[in-house]
């Protein structure tokens, strides 16, 4: 799978308050976190995004407490994936389960400039600057973790599953 988008940069310690704050927490639908994603950080993001864009982000993203609605947010808002130097570690499986791809590179992350233009290679992890023309190479998804995201998160993966025994049964 590949994803290609403008490049949205955050520095580091984005914790998930920043990424969706707790007044939005009443909801899980996706759509409606991601009309709010990082609007206390940066108000009106989720208006200035296009579908597909990547965020890009520093040390230590989604920092904080273990909510899911903060991954959830940043796929709602149509964001296809998050590169970041390293990811809090509740962050990181958060994400998976939620079915957003995520890549960690500390080399991309710092070199990425706001609008540049990447493009990923997700079952690689291979990362293009169109930009700048230069390459980085993101830690190796594992492929469980790969198995996730291309069934769209945890739950969607379990159903599918269910579904494929259920069928094997008949």
């Amino acid at each position: 799978m590949r994803l290609k988008g403008k490049a949205w940069k955050f520095g580091d310690h984005v914790d998930t308050d920043a990424i969706i704050a707790a007044r939005y927490l009443l909801t899980t639908d996706a759509g409606e976190l991601g009309e709010h994603l990082m609007e206390d950080v940066r108000p009106g993001f989720s208006q200035k995004i296009s579908p597909g864009d990547i965020i890009v982000a520093g040390h230590n993203f989604g920092c904080g407490s273990s909510r899911e609605h903060a991954p959830l947010a940043v796929k709602g808002a149509g964001v296809a994936a998050v590169v970041a130097a390293d990811f809090a570690r509740i962050f990181y499986r958060n994400a998976f389960n939620m079915g957003l791809p995520i890549f960690e590179s500390a080399e991309a992350a710092r070199a990425t400039g706001e609008g540049d233009e990447l493009e990923i290679d997700a079952d690689t992890g291979l990362i293009r600057n169109l930009s700048s023309g230069e390459t980085y190479q993101a830690q190796a998804v594992p492929p469980f973790m790969q198995e996730l995201i291309a069934a769209g998160g945890l739950i969607a993966y379990l159903e599918k599953s269910r579904k494929n025994k259920n069928q094997q049964q008949d």
